[in-house]
């Protein structure tokens, strides 16, 4: 099964230069949980609902004030649309992450895989163990 198979599609996406509240608020309406930031024409990273709190809200940042940008996951996990979704299920197992970017050939985002995509999509063993393996606990760094 390829990752464009199972991708959510046509995503939206807030610019870094937003106020956070108007993150969270196209979160809220949409019911989602992340959007990827944009600058300009490249998106520069992730911003989930729990940025917005661990990151903005336990800071003190005013969500009117303060841009997205300042709390953003930043940095892009990304599947080419084409690759395998085993692709997918191997970065959110080695990454721990919920969410990955899927990009084109141009390298132009075209979509986003969620855990809840997986779950649509794949056997349920095999969904309840990617669960598992992104939910556990990543072994404390010595």
């Amino acid at each position: 099964m390829k990752v464009r198979e199972v991708m959510t599609p046509n995503i939206e996406v807030v610019h870094s230069a937003d106020p956070i509240q108007k993150a969270a608020q196209k979160m809220e309406n949409l019911n989602i949980g992340a959007l990827p930031v944009a600058a300009g024409d490249e998106v520069k990273g992730i911003i989930t609902d729990r940025d917005i709190v661990i990151r903005s809200t336990a800071q003190g940042l005013d969500p009117q004030k303060h841009k997205v940008m300042e709390a953003v996951t930043e940095g892009i996990v990304s599947a080419d649309e084409e690759d395998d979704i085993k692709t997918v299920v191997n970065l959110m197992e080695g990454k721990q992450i919920r969410r990955v970017l899927v990009k084109n050939k141009e390298d132009k985002v075209t979509g986003i895989v969620s855990l809840g995509d997986l779950a649509v999509h794949l056997q349920r063993e095999l969904a309840g163990e990617v669960l598992k393996d992104v939910s556990e606990p990543a072994e404390p760094a010595r």
